[in-house]
């Protein structure tokens, strides 16, 4: 695309390095209201680490999954003018319970406890109190933990384990009690949610169309190899293009910079003694990225009888299987079915045997869908960890959004507002991110030309 009128060349408001959901959601909110806004991307498509591979004619998804629909993603879209074409499945998800699969839509806790225990009504009675802050357990406890001290019944401990791997990508051995108990108690327990008909990087497309339509620029295959920090601010970000005749680096200057690459990553960009020794140590402690296990697989006949997804009782490392072809037929060549399967590994933080822990995934798909080697195609299986995470950080070890430099911001999965997760979090502190930074750097303050001064600001 040309350039918005009016800008020199190298010369932005925002600068913002990754077209992933976070980079994406703050993108569209600043071209929104009028900043010049220049996305990079690294790789040679948006969504980063939820974005979506075309494998064989199968839309297939490589992170997140499914899109809350009714709160801030929805809205964010709706702000912007982008489309969101989300579609619900009904119900949205079952609960596989003593060979049953049951919806416990309108019914909450107490039925689903109620499904699964006897003893439901002492476990009730701790998600009550922990509807107030006196009731919340201490920071140290797992959620596995609190459960335990309620029940001992396998079911509902593969419930809890399940629905951390779901929501957090992390194991309930791992989560915080206080984390989940937050979550499940006051940002609505069983929210709404749906699929993308091209796959999840349907939404990234429509958030990246509406950045071009309000003047802004994303450009793929380029990365941020580094940036200036002088005084305090950055000043200049070095773009390297990878690949064909545009290949080459530039020199970008904004007058602030939003980073969804991830705090860790963000401070290698820049030059030793950029940053303090403290914020340095506690990037370093908060980077703490989980892990997920996912098998992408196809059939022709349908192998899992739900609308949505599917989640279990009692399995060794199966949280959930999704059905996307019920709704979305436009994910797979015409006579096929699409599915995943997920979950978490032990641990979920740290080292782990992926070859193991994949095959207790395999091994749990194996009794959920007879024969499944006979009638599946399996089309990929990935593991995601490192530096290649579900989820920067596990919800509740989180850093501030905000960085000690003054004109510096990182949005994500890595700067998670308290006990949120996936790209809901992400939406999250994109409207944190982008509020703030109207704030600051007020249009009215952008100098006549839009030819900013040597130091960006």
């Amino acid at each position: 695309m040309t350039e918005p009128a009016g800008n020199a060349a190298g010369e932005w408001d925002a600068l913002v390095i990754g077209a992933g959901a976070g980079g994406l959601f703050t993108a569209a909110r600043l071209a929104h209201l009028g900043y010049r806004t220049l996305v990079v991307e690294r790789l040679d498509k948006v969504g980063g680490r939820a974005s979506t591979d075309d494998i064989d004619g199968f839309k297939v998804n490589n992170g997140a999954i499914v899109i809350e629909t009714g709160g801030i993603t929805e809205q964010t879209c709706r702000e912007v003018g982008a489309a969101f074409d989300i579609r619900e499945p009904s119900p949205p998800l079952l609960y596989r319970i003593g060979g049953k699969d049951v919806d416990v839509t309108g019914g909450g806790w107490g039925f689903l406890l109620g499904k699964l225990t006897r003893q439901g009504a002492k476990l009730l009675s701790g998600l009550g109190a922990a509807r107030n802050d006196s009731g919340l357990p201490e920071e140290e406890i797992s959620t596995a933990d609190w459960v335990r001290r309620f029940t001992r019944n396998e079911g509902v401990q593969g419930i809890f384990r399940n629905m951390c791997a779901s929501v957090f990508a992390v194991s309930s051995e791992e989560l915080p009690a206080r984390v989940f108990l937050t979550y499940f108690t006051r940002k609505s327990a069983f929210k709404r949610f749906g699929f993308h008909p091209e796959g999840t990087i349907g939404l990234w497309r429509a958030l990246a169309a509406a950045i071009t339509r309000d003047g802004g620029q994303v450009r793929l295959a380029t990365e941020v190899a580094s940036i200036a920090i002088r005084d305090g601010q950055v000043t200049e970000a070095v773009l390297r293009h990878s690949g064909g005749a545009g290949g080459g680096t530039e020199v970008a200057r904004a007058r602030f910079v939003v980073s969804d690459i991830g705090p860790a990553a963000t401070v290698r960009l820049a030059a030793p003694g950029s940053f303090a020794d403290d914020y340095l140590t506690d990037v370093k402690r908060a980077d703490r990225p989980c892990a997920m296990i996912a098998v992408n697989f196809a059939s022709t006949e349908r192998l899992i009888d739900v609308p949505g997804m599917l989640s279990f009782a009692t399995t060794r490392r199966l949280a959930y299987m999704a059905n996307f072809t019920d709704l979305c037929p436009e994910m797979a060549p015409p006579g096929w079915n699409l599915y995943v399967a997920a979950g978490v590994p032990s641990p979920s933080v740290g080292d782990f045997d992926a070859a193991a822990q994949t095959d207790l995934l395999f091994a749990d798909i194996d009794d959920i869908i007879p024969r499944f080697g006979d009638r599946a195609r399996v089309l990929s299986t990935v593991v995601t960890r490192d530096d290649w995470p579900p989820q920067r950080a596990v919800a509740g070890f989180d850093l501030p959004f905000r960085t000690p430099v003054a004109n510096l911001w990182n949005v994500g999965d890595g700067v998670k507002e308290y006990a949120n997760g996936g790209t809901t979090a992400c939406a999250e502190t994109a409207k944190l991110v982008a509020d703030q930074i109207a704030a600051r750097f007020p249009l009215a303050a952008r100098p006549e030309g839009g030819i900013w001064s040597e130091r960006g600001i």
